[in-house]
């Protein structure tokens, strides 16, 4: 092994995943290491690939979606349509992140005031319950 080259076990530890999940994306053509035998080895352009994977998921792209980002890298114009692609998806992505939190929000504003009024309704019980006894 040389330093161009990494195990799966160190990519594993590089980026916080898992044997299977590089298999499964080797069998999804994501990544393509070399093998020695039964030995993987994952070049600089796999350790590229995989952190925009790992990058992406992170951001909620689908693996399709992902899949054909990285197939814009090899467009031969300086990575322009790649880029382009990818600030398209990002935008749309992060649009569908805001109106998630703001969801979020609401519900969490929700649920506060559904457990201000349970504290309410708490304490005038235990009061009720204190006062008959």
């Amino acid at each position: 092994m040389s330093d161009e080259t990494m195990t799966i076990r160190q990519m594993c530890d590089a980026f916080d995943v898992t044997p299977r999940t590089l298999r499964f994306y080797e069998s999804k053509e994501l990544l393509a290491p070399r093998r020695e035998g039964q030995k993987r080895l994952y070049t600089k352009r796999d350790r590229a690939r995989l952190k925009l994977i790992v990058r992406g998921k992170r951001f909620g792209f689908s693996l399709e979606e992902i899949r054909q980002l990285l197939d814009l890298y090899d467009m031969g114009d300086q990575q322009l349509t790649q880029l382009e692609h990818t600030y398209a998806i990002a935008q749309d992505r992060l649009q569908a992140m805001i109106a998630q939190r703001d969801e979020l929000d609401e519900a969490i504003a929700e649920l506060r005031e559904q457990m201000r009024w349970g504290e309410r309704m708490i304490a005038s019980l235990r009061q009720s319950k204190d006062a008959a006894e």
